[in-house]
């Protein structure tokens, strides 16, 4: 079958240079990554992925802060310091 059909799509230029990135990683291109959801839509007659509401817990948590929150350059850091905690 021949591609001949266009879609259009207006997008966040933050959030389409970072799916492009994460396709590059891939080796498809974004009509490639598009063609394949659209497949995935019609193999799965609805999203390929659940859609939920989110519960109130999660909203809350959701709506939190989360800039505040202290970080890590590694897992060993993390590690060390939970376990320095437990004793």
């Amino acid at each position: 079958m021949t591609k001949s059909a266009y879609l259009n799509a207006r997008l966040e230029p933050e959030l389409k240079a970072n799916a492009e990135r994460v396709f590059k990683g891939l080796g498809v291109s974004t009509s490639e990554a598009v063609s394949i959801f659209l497949h995935q839509v019609v193999l799965h007659q609805g999203f390929p992925f659940p859609l939920t509401i989110p519960n109130a817990q999660t909203r809350e948590s959701m709506a939190e802060n989360h800039t505040k929150l202290k970080g890590y350059g590694n897992g060993t850091k993390m590690m060390n310091e939970i376990l320095s905690e437990s004793d």
